[in-house]
């Protein structure tokens, strides 16, 4: 949906929650892709779906994140009000409580090592939790912590088309060996979507984990792509041992990576030079480290 700005906002706050329609509204910094994200007031934030196909993380962030949170030692987001539809937006929204935190980059750390650490027992934390109830991986949350097979035309037909980029054939190896296993264990929760972008730092350390609107049950290996994306070839071994991966969990881990890296790199081929090159880093990453682990 276009046009999610300051005036719709300010609309929705005094047609449904005019006790706080005193308070300043202004966009944040980074408001990611899903969701267009928005200040209330100093303590507060406001979460609109910005299409169609993410209005059901609204209702599983409020059903789940206060479940959740009461196990979990980090804070994660805590959902405070919960918006309708009305005239001004055609879906439901939310408004959360705001944490304290700056938005992870490699320029708010000093020490990956630890930070690997740190995540990973977050994770582990976060899979221990009794999912038996939790939502099955699936259409509402793109299939994280789903069979990797449902991404499998969708990989190779972008193998075919990069092939005088990257090694069409090493590729289709990394890609075939994450497709060589499944996970055959109990369903555990996943966040589906650990990146930079949902993940605060305050004096080095990982103080908080947002944007739960893709969570479901199921194969944690999906929470594993920031091996690839993020961490250095230290870092990324120290992420692997925390979260005790064994080699079938960790290819499937290196598969979800290639995937998003490969339709990235395609989708902004040309158009978005930097988004661009950081997937073209990234895949090669995924080929040295391959490599080298075989």
């Amino acid at each position: 949906m276009e046009n999610i700005n300051v005036d719709l906002v300010k609309n929705l706050i005094k047609e449904q929650f005019p006790h706080w329609s005193n308070l300043e509204i202004k966009p944040v910094e980074l408001s990611g892709h899903d969701n267009r994200t928005f200040h209330l007031g100093d303590r507060m934030s406001i979460r609109l779906p910005s299409a169609k196909c993410y209005v059901p993380q609204v209702e599983k962030e409020h059903t789940w994140l206060p479940i959740l949170a009461s196990k979990l030692s980090l804070p994660i987001s805590k959902p405070l009000a919960k918006g309708k539809p009305s005239k001004y937006y055609p879906w439901p929204w939310t408004i959360n409580e705001w944490i304290v935190g700056e938005t992870l980059n490699k320029n708010n750390l000093s020490d990956l090592n630890n930070f690997a650490t740190d995540l990973g027992q977050f994770l582990n934390e976060l899979q221990l939790i009794d999912a038996s109830h939790g939502p099955k991986a699936g259409e509402h949350n793109f299939y994280r912590g789903g069979n990797l097979a449902v991404y499998d035309k969708e990989t190779r037909d972008t193998i075919d088309r990069t092939k005088e980029i990257f090694s069409e054939d090493l590729l289709t190896e990394i890609w075939q060996t994450a497709l060589n296993s499944k996970w055959d264990g109990e369903p555990v929760w996943v966040h589906g979507d650990i990146a930079p972008g949902n993940l605060l730092v305050n004096n080095d350390k990982l103080c908080a984990v947002i944007d739960f609107g893709i969570i479901g049950v199921g194969d944690p290996s999906c929470d594993a792509a920031m091996a690839w994306t993020f961490f250095d070839a230290n870092s990324r071994k120290t992420f692997k041992e925390v979260l005790k991966f064994d080699e079938n969990t960790w290819n499937r881990a290196r598969g979800w990576a290639l995937w998003k890296a490969l339709i990235t790199y395609d989708a902004n081929k040309g158009s978005n030079r930097a988004i661009e090159d950081e997937a073209f880093n990234t895949i090669n990453i995924i080929v040295k480290e391959y490599i080298s682990n075989n």
